[in-house]
């Protein structure tokens, strides 16, 4: 199965050109040095994380082998591993054993990827294309595809009630994961994401209920779940909670305007359908610039979520400042 990782990883990898664009701007020198600590050791945590993935996708035996290679060929096909290094920085900041954190990192990695490849299918965003290569429908066939992604989100929840400790905190987890996944979460985002189509007159507040679903509540277990691991207290968690939710919707902004004026080869997805589809996004209902003040908003206030870490906090405070200026 190695075989079917992605061939082009440092592609989609914390580069070392991208540093500036970190750092520009209104960025202090507190920002700027902990935007060098979360540049040097993005790669390491990456890795990480990819050997967890790796091994969790390759411990079944009685796995169908046309099932595992699905699975592994849109688990193990690079990405910037955002939800699984926020998972591991938010245990860090609380003071946690980010060790004690990678099945949590492992398993919400397990859900976005089943997500990506169901979002792909014909049946939804009918995408041919997703990390720089063919989409797993297109490979394998939708069915199978349908069934690989299947797995993964069980095999997530196999992974958090087995592997997290203790019992409680494993319980715990499964709970923060399945409600931000399920349809409260994620898929009730995605469910009101298709019904916004048929809006004569959105709002913005209708639209931030749909990626407060569909993209933040995903982005703000990652954080809750190295804080539950971690056992942060009540502020802590707040904080941590508070700073997903900001993230979670400059996230989705940039994705929106990146479908407008991205470069589908760094993308590594197609880009221009959003509008093609008549989907409802910032830069359709506020326009560009607007939903780039709106983005940079958000993620001064996430960072301030964070202060109260101090230097624990640092590379989520470097995070955020990447979320905002990313180009993939």
């Amino acid at each position: 199965m190695i075989a079917a990782r992605f061939k082009n990883e440092n592609d989609h990898r914390w580069s070392p050109e991208r540093i500036p664009c970190v750092l520009h701007g209104n960025v202090n020198a507190p920002m700027a040095k902990s935007a060098v600590l979360l540049h040097e050791s993005w790669n390491a945590l990456r890795t990480d994380v990819e050997t967890a993935l790796e091994q969790y996708v390759e411990s079944a035996p009685d796995c169908p082998e046309q099932l595992a290679q699905a699975m592994c060929y849109s688990l193990m096909a690079g990405g910037k591993r955002l939800r699984p290094i926020l998972v591991l920085l938010a245990c860090e900041a609380c003071g946690g054993d980010t060790a004690a954190a990678m099945p949590a990192a492992c398993a919400i990695e397990m859900v976005h990827t089943y997500s990506l490849i169901h979002d792909d299918l014909p049946a939804m965003d009918d995408d041919d294309l997703r990390r720089g290569r063919p989409t797993n429908h297109v490979v394998h066939g939708e069915a199978t595809a349908i069934l690989a992604g299947d797995a993964l989100l069980t095999l997530a929840f196999e992974v958090l009630a087995r592997d997290v400790k203790p019992p409680r905190i494993a319980a715990a987890c499964c709970a923060d994961l399945a409600s931000a996944a399920g349809r409260a979460g994620m898929v009730g985002g995605q469910i009101a994401d298709l019904e916004a189509e048929t809006f004569e007159t959105p709002t913005l507040e209708q639209l931030e209920q749909i990626h407060r679903r569909k993209t933040g509540r995903l982005l703000t277990s990652a954080l809750t779940l190295g804080g539950r691991i971690a056992q942060a207290d009540d502020n802590a968690f707040q904080a941590l909670t508070s700073y997903g939710q900001c993230l979670g919707l400059a996230f989705q902004i940039t994705d929106d305007l990146l479908d407008i004026a991205g470069d589908a080869k760094t993308l590594g997805k197609s880009t221009g359908k959003d509008v093609a589809q008549g989907k409802l996004t910032y830069p359709a209902l506020l326009g560009i610039e607007e939903s780039q003040n709106r983005a940079r908003s958000l993620i001064n206030q996430a960072c301030r979520n964070v202060e109260m870490f101090g230097n624990r906090g640092q590379r989520l405070d470097a995070l955020a400042r990447f979320v905002l200026e990313r180009d993939h």
